[in-house]
C-alpha cells in the first residue's frame, strides 16, 4: 500500500476514535443529569429556560447536555423509551452537522429527535427529510408526544395537503416531510404572486434521512414546476417505426459502457431514406435528429419490467436504486415522447416549465446540514467533495453477528439459477425465513415462477404490486416465509423475527435468523449493503450471500471480459467459481464504477450550477418585491413579478434547447461545457432588459392601476394550474460527455454534417 495512503488513512482511524471518545464522554455527562425524580411541571419550566437561553443568543453547544437529558427523560416518560448511549452519541454527532453511519434497526429515528429538539429552541425552522410520506407521517405522530411534552410543535406535510395545512405544518417548530414535497413546495413558493401564497419560513436546520440515497443516488435529478399539461398524440410514433427498423451493429452501436446508443454512418443513410429529410445532420433538421435519437434510446436501451412498467394505461418509471415504482417522475420530454410511442400510449405533454431546481442545489438552501444512513463510509470521499459532510461511523448497541458469506460465482445464468433453486429450497424444508432481492421487476417474477415449479410458495414484492407492501413486509420474517423482492426490501424496510411474535423470533433464531439472498450485485457497494442490513438487525443472527454469474449485465456492460482470463470466460458449469482472483475483480468493477458515477455526477453539476447561481440572482430580487422590501406600489409589483417569471420560464426552455444539442460543439473541437456557460450567460444577460421594457409597457397600459380585476384583464396572473414532477435526466449523462462517442459516429457526423455540403457528395 502507498506509504502516504496509508498515513492518511491511520490519521482518520486516529481522528474517528478521538471523536467516538469524546461523544462517549459526553454522552456520559448527559447520563449524570439524572432527571428521574422531577415532576412534569419542573422538566417542562426547563426545557422553557432553555429555549429563552436558545432565542436570547446563547450557542446551542452549550446547552446540548441539559436538551439531551430532558430529551431522555422525555421519551422515557411519555414513549417508554430509553436511548441507548449509542442513539445519544449520533444525536451529538448530527448536531455537530456530521453524516452518521449507524446500522440498521439501531433506532435512527429517536436519535433524530434529540438534535431535531436542540436546534428547534432557537425558534427556527427545523426540517427532518423523510424516505416517503409514509415514514414522515409516521415519524412526526410517533415521536410527536416528546417534542409536545417539551413545549414544542410538530407536525408533517403530505403530498395533496391544501396550501393552508401546509403552510401551518411549515410553522411548527420541527417539519417531517419528504424531500421531494419541500422542494416542490419550494418551487411553488417562488411563482407566488403574493406573500401570502408561501409556505416556507426561511430554512435553518435539516436532518436527511436515508441520506445516501438522497444526497448522492437522486442528488443530480430534477424537480420541476410547470404550466398545466395535457394528453397528445404527436408523430413520436414516426421516429418509433423508425427506430425499430434499424439493426443493432448495422445501424447503430452503443457507447463502450452500453448507456447510450449512437447512429453510425449507414444508420444514418437509412434514417435519411425513412424520413425522407435530406441531410439529418442539417441545422434545419437537429429536432429530427434529436427525436430520432430518444426513439433509438427508448427502443434500444429503456427496458419494459426493468426501467419502467406500463400500469393503467401509464408509463411508470421504476428507481434503480429503490425498485419502487418513481411516482411523478418522468423522463426529458423528448424521451418521455419515443418512451410512450413505444409502447402505443398517449403522451403527457410536460407543458412550459415554470421553475427547476436539483435536489442538491435545493439542500445547499439550509445553512445546517447533517444526515443519517446505515450506508455511508463506502462513498465518505464523495460527501465531504459533494457537500463538505464527514462521516462519522457510529458502533452498534448489541455486536452485528451477521453472517456475510462470500459471493457465490457461476460461469452462466442458468446455472446461477439453478443453484439459487436449490438453495432456497433447501433451506426452506428447515422453515428459515428468507428474503431474496433481485435485480428487476421482470426476474423477481421469473424467480416466483421457477421457485413455484420447485414446489417454493412465495410472496413477491415488486412495482408492479407496491399497494400490499406493507402486508408482504409484516410477514417476511415468519416462519417458512419466501419473499422475492426488487429493491424495495433493500432500504427503509423493518423485517421483525416471527414477524413480531416472540415465540416464533426464538425459534428462527435458533435456525440462523433471517437468510438474505441477493441475485445480483449492484454499482454500489452502498446498496449491496442495504439488502444485507434487513438481516441481522439489533444483534439477532442472520445471513446474507450473493450469487452473481459472469454473464450478469452488470459485468458484461463494464467489461469483465477485459479483466477476467479467457480460461473463465468459456466454462459453461454448474458448480461454483472458487478462484479468489474472481471475487478482487467483481469488487474492482464495483469501484471502478463508483468512481465513475462520481465523475459523472460532478460533470454535470458544472451544467446546472451556473443556471442554479442565475436563478438565485433572479430570485433574491423577486423575494424583495414579494416582501415588499423595494416599497414599489401595488400594480408596479404585481407586473414586475409576472415578467420576471415569465422570462425566467422562457430561459429555462433555451436553456434546456441548448443542453439537448450541445454534445454537438465536441465535434467541432469546442468543450461543451464551455460552450454551454458562454451561451446561457450572454441569454441571461439580456433577461433584465426584457423585464424593464415589458413592465414599463404594461405599466403604461394599467395607467397605474391597482385594480385586481384590470391585472387579471391583462393577464398578470399566476397559471390557473400547476403540476409538479421528477426529471429522470441519467440519459443525458453521455450525450454530454461526447469523449465517449465511437469512433464509427464522429466519422458519420463529419461526413455528413461538414465534408457532403462541402463536395456536394449525396452519398458516401
Amino acid at each position: 500500500m502507498n506509504l502516504a495512503v496509508k498515513l492518511l488513512r491511520e490519521f482518520k482511524d486516529r481522528n474517528a476514535r478521538q471523536k467516538l471518545k469524546g461523544y462517549r464522554d459526553k454522552t456520559q455527562l448527559i447520563r449524570k443529569r439524572n432527571l428521574e425524580a422531577w415532576d412534569h411541571r419542573h422538566l417542562q419550566a426547563e426545557s422553557l429556560r432553555l429555549k429563552k437561553k436558545a432565542q436570547s443568543g446563547m450557542p446551542l453547544d452549550e446547552l446540548l447536555v441539559d436538551a439531551y437529558a430532558l430529551v431522555c427523560e422525555a421519551a422515557k416518560r411519555t414513549l417508554g423509551l430509553q436511548p441507548y448511549d449509542v442513539q445519544i452519541m449520533a444525536a451529538i454527532a448530527m448536531h455537530e452537522r456530521f453524516l452518521i453511519e449507524q446500522h440498521t434497526g439501531e433506532g435512527k429515528t429517536l436519535s433524530a429527535v434529540m438534535p431535531a429538539y436542540l436546534n428547534a429552541l432557537t425558534g427556527k425552522s427545523v426540517h427532518v427529510l423523510t424516505f416517503n410520506d409514509y415514514l414522515a407521517n409516521r415519524d412526526a405522530k410517533w415521536m410527536g408526544p416528546i417534542y409536545s411534552f417539551l413545549g414544542l410543535t410538530v407536525d408533517s406535510v403530505q403530498a395533496g395537503m391544501s396550501l393552508p395545512e401546509k403552510r401551518e405544518a411549515y410553522a411548527m417548530d420541527i417539519t417531517y416531510v419528504t424531500a421531494k414535497e419541500a422542494g416542490f413546495d419550494y418551487l411553488r413558493d417562488t411563482i407566488a404572486l403574493d406573500e401570502a401564497d408561501t409556505v416556507h419560513r426561511p430554512f435553518h436546520y435539516v436532518i436527511v434521512d436515508e441520506a445516501d440515497s438522497l444526497l448522492l443516488d437522486e442528488a443530480r435529478v430534477p424537480l420541476v414546476i410547470a404550466g398545466e399539461p395535457d394528453f397528445s398524440r404527436n408523430d413520436g410514433v414516426r421516429f418509433a417505426e423508425v427506430a425499430r427498423q434499424l439493426q443493432r451493429d448495422e445501424h447503430y452501436v452503443f457507447d463502450e459502457f452500453q448507456r447510450n446508443v449512437y447512429l453510425n454512418e449507414a444508420g444514418s443513410a437509412k434514417a435519411e431514406e425513412l424520413l425522407g429529410c435530406g441531410n439529418l445532420y442539417d441545422s434545419d433538421n437537429s429536432h429530427l435528429l434529436s427525436s430520432l435519437n430518444c426513439a433509438l434510446h427508448a427502443e434500444s436501451l429503456l427496458k419494459k419490467d426493468v426501467d419502467y412498467i406500463v400500469r393503467d394505461g401509464k408509463i411508470e418509471l421504476v428507481d434503480e436504486y429503490t425498485g419502487r415504482v418513481a411516482e411523478n417522475r418522468h423522463l426529458p420530454d423528448g424521451l418521455q415522447t419515443a418512451l410512450a410511442a413505444k409502447e402505443g400510449l398517449l403522451t403527457l405533454a410536460g407543458g412550459i416549465i415554470l421553475g427547476t431546481i436539483t435536489f442538491q442545489h435545493f439542500l445547499s438552501l439550509y445553512p445546517k446540514i447533517c444526515g443519517m444512513t446505515a450506508t455511508a463510509q463506502a462513498s465518505a470521499m464523495e460527501f465531504e467533495e459533494m457537500y463538505a459532510l464527514e462521516v462519522v461511523q457510529i458502533p452498534p448497541n448489541r455486536p452485528n453477528i451477521r453472517i456475510d458469506h462470500p459471493h457465490r460465482i457461476y460461469t452462466h445464468k442458468e446455472a446461477k439459477l439453478k443453484a439459487l433453486v436449490q438453495e432456497i429450497s433447501s433451506v426452506h424444508r428447515t422453515g428459515r425465513p428468507i428474503l431474496i432481492g433481485t435485480s428487476s421487476v421482470g426476474e423477481s417474477d421469473m424467480l416466483a415462477e421457477a421457485l413455484a415449479a420447485a414446489g417454493v410458495p412465495c410472496h413477491v414484492l415488486n412495482a408492479k404490486n407496491d399497494a400490499e407492501e406493507a402486508e408482504i413486509i409484516a410477514k417476511a420474517g415468519e416462519i417458512g416465509a419466501v419473499t422475492v423482492s426488487t429493491n424495495m426490501a433493500g432500504r427503509g424496510v423493518d423485517i421483525r423475527l416471527g414477524g413480531g411474535n416472540p415465540s416464533q423470533a426464538e425459534v428462527i433464531a435458533k435456525l440462523g435468523g433471517l437468510y438474505v439472498i441477493g441475485t445480483h450485485v449492484h454499482e454500489s457497494v452502498r446498496i449491496d449493503n442495504q439488502l444485507r442490513g434487513r438481516s441481522g438487525r439489533q444483534g439477532d443472527p442472520g445471513s446474507s450471500v450473493f450469487f452473481v454469474s459472469l454473464e450478469d449485465e452488470l459485468f458484461l456492460q463494464f467489461g469483465i471480459d477485459k479483466v477476467i482470463q479467457p480460461m473463465y470466460r468459456d466454462l459453461r458449469q454448474d458448480e461454483v467459481l472458487g478462484e479468489s482472483v474472481l471475487y478482487s475483480k467483481i469488487e474492482h468493477i464495483q469501484r471502478v464504477i463508483m468512481g465513475q458515477n462520481f465523475h459523472i455526477r460532478q460533470e454535470l453539476n458544472r451544467y446546472s450550477d451556473m443556471v442554479e447561481e442565475q436563478r438565485r440572482i433572479l430570485y433574491e430580487e423577486r423575494l424583495g418585491i414579494l416582501k415588499g422590501e423595494t416599497k414599489l406600489s401595488p400594480s408596479e409589483q404585481r407586473v414586475r413579478l409576472y415578467y420576471i417569471d415569465k422570462f425566467w420560464a422562457d430561459h429555462l426552455a433555451y436553456v434546456s434547447y441548448i443542453r439537448e444539442s450541445i454534445h454537438l460543439t465536441g465535434l467541432a473541437n469546442r468543450n461543451p461545457i464551455d460552450e454551454f456557460h458562454e451561451q446561457i450567460i450572454q441569454a441571461y444577460e439580456q433577461i433584465q432588459d426584457k423585464i424593464d421594457r415589458a413592465s414599463a409597457n404594461m405599466l403604461v397600459k394599467l395607467g397605474g392601476s391597482n385594480d385586481p380585476a384590470k391585472w387579471e384583464k391583462f393577464g398578470l396572473k399566476s397559471p390557473t394550474s400547476t403540476w409538479t414532477y421528477i426529471i429522470n435526466d441519467q440519459y443525458m449523462e453521455y450525450l454530454q460527455n461526447p469523449g465517449s462517442w465511437n469512433p464509427g459516429t464522429i466519422i458519420a457526423y463529419w461526413m455528413r454534417k461538414i465534408l457532403r455540403p462541402i463536395f456536394g457528395w449525396s452519398k458516401f
